[in-house]
């Protein structure tokens, strides 16, 4: 640690040109994956902005959980309706497994007022927030049940 506080001391120039290297890329990468959104402000910004919710996952992946409200737009068919998404005045946010791919449509779609939720659909669930058109366990019809391996 000593041997480091001395480099620093001893070389202020390359420090600086480090320390504005590390600026720049965290600042350039955030900018290319877009702008994030936690999941606590994503309701507040459906809430008090009428924010469009669009998930970009494959319709398989979507109707087996979604965020309420949320709109299917997959990600294959997002150059497709570019158009109708960047005509969107209100806030924009997009969902997709885990914020990733997310950010490749937010670049994409290119208008300051689109978002993607930080860590998709996983924070989101992570966070305890319920998801709609979850398939739960099927009631069990009376005088059938399934076998059990344990006794």
């Amino acid at each position: 640690m000593d041997r480091a506080l001395d480099f620093v001391g001893n070389h202020p120039f390359l420090f600086s040109i480090l320390a504005v290297l590390a600026v720049l890329f965290f600042a350039i990468e955030n900018k290319r994956s877009g702008k994030k959104v936690s999941p606590n402000t994503l309701g507040m910004m459906v809430n008090s902005q009428n924010a469009q919710l669009i998930d970009i996952r494959a319709k398989k992946k979507f109707i087996t959980g979604y965020i309420q409200g949320s709109r299917n737009i997959p990600f294959t068919q997002l150059k497709e309706s570019l158009e109708e998404v960047r005509a969107i005045e209100s806030p924009v946010i997009i969902i997709c497994d885990m914020g990733a791919q997310a950010g490749a449509a937010v670049q994409m779609i290119g208008k300051d007022n689109v978002y993607r939720l930080d860590g998709g659909i996983g924070s989101w669930q992570g966070g305890g927030m319920p998801l709609v058109g979850v398939k739960d366990a099927q009631p069990k019809e009376k005088g059938k049940s399934k076998p059990s391996l344990h006794k």
